[in-house]
């Protein structure tokens, strides 16, 4: 027989073992979801966070709270390289605020002041109400809103719509001379319950108090004005911002064995409004991210490159933490395979999606295809769309810069419902979609951490 027939099926061996296919990523898979839901770690988490911790404004003492127990946490999961990186923040506290109807009818109201509003004179602000749907009705209006307290009653047709009014609305009353401004709460629904947030000024107009209402109170406003009816309102707000307070992003890791410099990062923000318990804005998504780290650790799973845990401080009024991270790991940024943020609530996870900012359309195509070769090792959890979209807030400094961000976006039924409201509770938490939470994103961040995807 020819030597080279009998070498043959050995070189055919050796051949198809160059360029088999990696190990079946599934198995992992669901040995890291039995885990998460034997221990509902996560759910036990977010517990303790919101019911022994609450809300976690930037500046208050209930932030440096959370900080100090996250550190706590990680190390007990046995991460390491845990801890806490300096950011300075605003410091906005809210005070005693309230608002009452004099006319036509005397009814108290619920009010939020918008984050970073300046307070109302000592004693209050009694002004008239002027009810308008747009920026286009109050440029109408024009100087007519003079003395008076603008209300934007405007309907909820999606968060990025409407934000903009509860922004800028302080800014473009004042431009005509309105002393206060009122806008809508920026929701699909209420049971009187008012949603605050960040707005800011306009440094060429005065600075004007600003609150949201809720919807029935603007809707109730905008029929008074339509059957002709004099508003006059008592505000009283009580805001004010003090000097920036220290506070930190929180840090950890899991090193990697084989290429620890390249760094997988999974985030929530641990910050959140001093209304409520921050349970789902940002509670849910900083639990989330732990626990998927802690999931990886106690099964004893080593990922090539490193898995990197940030739990961000002052996303909703500022974005300090986002940017001091930037800044203080600029040398570090190539060396960033994805930073992954989770921030739209606790409800099951349906996609993930890929941001990149300085890419080509071919560039982002090749990248898109690779994100989509981690369908595989998602497949246990059911569908899970891999696509191109937006990441995240505290993620989109580094973003910016080139580094490849992932949002995680959940089903959000009812996210916007209690968003930003006393109503953002830990009771409207499902203890199982924490714990499928938590074993999708261990999945994915392992599946990207053991690979050679690079999405640049």
């Amino acid at each position: 027989m020819n030597p080279f027939r009998r070498l043959l099926p050995c070189l055919i061996a050796v051949q198809l073992g160059a360029q088999a296919p990696p190990a079946d990523p599934r198995p992992v898979a669901e040995r890291l979801r039995a885990e998460a839901f034997r221990t509902h770690g996560a759910y036990e988490d977010l517990a303790w966070l919101c019911d022994r911790i609450g809300p976690r404004l930037s500046g208050s003492p209930q932030l440096d709270q959370a900080i100090a127990w996250a550190q706590s946490r990680l190390k007990a999961a046995g991460l390491v390289n845990v801890r806490a990186e300096p950011v300075m923040v605003p410091h906005w506290v809210r005070g005693h605020e309230s608002a009452e109807l004099l006319l036509p009818t005397p009814t108290r109201l619920n009010i939020l002041g918008l984050g970073g509003s300046v307070g109302t004179p000592e004693g209050g602000l009694t002004a008239d109400v002027a009810v308008v749907g747009s920026f286009d009705e109050l440029d109408q209006l024009g100087e007519a809103v003079k003395g008076k307290i603008v209300l934007f009653d405007v309907p909820f047709k999606g968060y990025g719509h409407t934000v903009v009014y509860r922004h800028d609305g302080a800014a473009r009353a004042a431009k005509y001379g309105a002393v206060g401004a009122l806008v809508r709460s920026v929701g699909p629904v209420s049971l009187d319950t008012p949603h605050t947030g960040a707005m800011d000024y306009d440094p060429a107009f005065p600075k004007i108090p600003t609150a949201a209402v809720t919807l029935e109170a603007s809707t109730q406003m905008r029929r008074m004005q339509q059957r002709g009816e004099r508003i006059q309102m008592r505000l009283v707000m009580g805001a004010k911002t003090l000097p920036d307070a220290l506070s930190a992003n929180v840090v950890a890791e899991i090193p990697g064995t084989e290429k620890p410099d390249e760094v997988v990062i999974l985030s929530g923000h641990l910050d959140s409004w001093d209304v409520g318990q921050g349970a789902q804005d940002d509670g849910a998504g900083t639990v989330i991210a732990m626990e998927a780290a802690r999931l990886i650790q106690r099964l004893g799973l080593k990922p090539r490159r490193t898995i990197r845990v940030v739990l961000w401080t002052n996303e909703e009024n500022g974005l300090r933490g986002g940017k001091a991270y930037r800044d203080a790991h600029r040398a570090e940024l190539k060396d960033i395979v994805a930073a992954v943020e989770t921030d739209s609530g606790s409800e099951r996870i349906k996609a993930f999606s890929l941001e990149l900012r300085k890419a080509t359309p071919e560039a982002k195509a090749a990248a898109l295809a690779t994100l989509k070769s981690f369908e595989r090792a998602l497949a246990p959890f059911g569908p899970v769309d891999l696509r191109l979209g937006g990441s995240g807030a505290d993620v989109s400094p580094m973003v910016a810069e080139g580094v490849p961000g992932i949002g995680v976006s959940h089903a959000a039924t009812r996210y916007f419902d209690i968003h930003h409201t006393h109503a953002d509770t830990f009771d409207k938490v499902e203890k199982d979609d924490l714990a499928h939470n938590a074993a999708v994103l261990a999945t994915f961040a392992l599946a990207l951490a053991q690979s050679e995807a690079r999405f640049r």
